[in-house]
């Protein structure tokens, strides 16, 4: 696993800026959504295209964050990058940024019947949690490629919780977009992992700064407000 500490120059700035250390003073389940993305074979399996070895140490965190969120009564989604609309949305990035043999695995590898897009078998998924499917790095971008926005406002999401892989790539630009469409945004420094430490602290360094709040997963679990727990206050 990453390691990862806020560094002292974030922390004042952040300070300076919203006047505390998070946003989030709680985090209210009703509202909120932990947003899993990329937990994939093809990123998270050893020996897969697109390998993420240290995805595979942020299970068991995720999978506790999940567990959290649905006993306190609030959404899991999982998000999976499928190749099924690559070209229509993406098509100058498989043609220019890829090479054709990069380009042509990467469709196969994601093809929705490839082993490769199958969930990451340790990871715990429950009937009752959403599924979305995108063909970029991020759902929430371009618009209409996925319907991940509508099916978080139809439960009133009003807070994300990003956890997955790769912190820099996919995650970061979900939390990006996230933001920019007007949810608040939590990305879970021992919920996410990449390739080098070098380039999991600089996205959390940014996500904090200008993006949203960055916890660990003790934090946010401790942060919790149950649904049953607001609807008594």
């Amino acid at each position: 696993m990453h390691r990862y500490e806020v560094p002292e120059s974030v922390k004042e700035r952040v300070l300076r800026r919203q006047g505390k250390p998070a946003s989030h003073d709680t985090i209210d389940a009703g509202r909120a959504a932990l947003i899993v993305v990329d937990m994939q074979n093809y990123f998270v399996g050893e020996g897969f295209p697109a390998e993420v070895p240290l995805a595979r140490t942020v299970v068991p965190n995720i999978n506790r964050m999940a567990k959290a969120m649905r006993s306190a009564g609030g959404t899991v989604l999982w998000i999976q990058t499928s190749s099924a609309g690559a070209m229509k949305y993406w098509g100058r990035h498989h043609q220019h940024q890829l090479t054709p043999e990069r380009s042509k695995a990467r469709i196969a590898g994601l093809d929705e019947s490839a082993e490769a897009f199958k969930l990451y078998p340790k990871m715990e998924v429950q009937p009752g949690d959403l599924r979305v499917k995108k063909a970029t790095y991020s759902a929430f971008m371009p618009p209409g490629s996925s319907d991940i926005d509508a099916q978080l406002k139809s439960r009133g999401v009003e807070s994300v919780i990003i956890t997955g892989t790769a912190t820099n790539v996919c995650c970061e630009s979900n939390a990006r977009d996230a933001m920019f469409m007007d949810y608040r945004v939590i990305m879970l420094s021992d919920g996410n992992a990449t390739w080098t430490d070098e380039e999991h602290a600089a996205t959390l360094n940014h996500v904090a700064l200008f993006f949203g709040d960055v916890m660990t997963t003790d934090e946010a679990i401790a942060k919790l407000v149950p649904v049953a727990q607001r609807k008594s206050a």
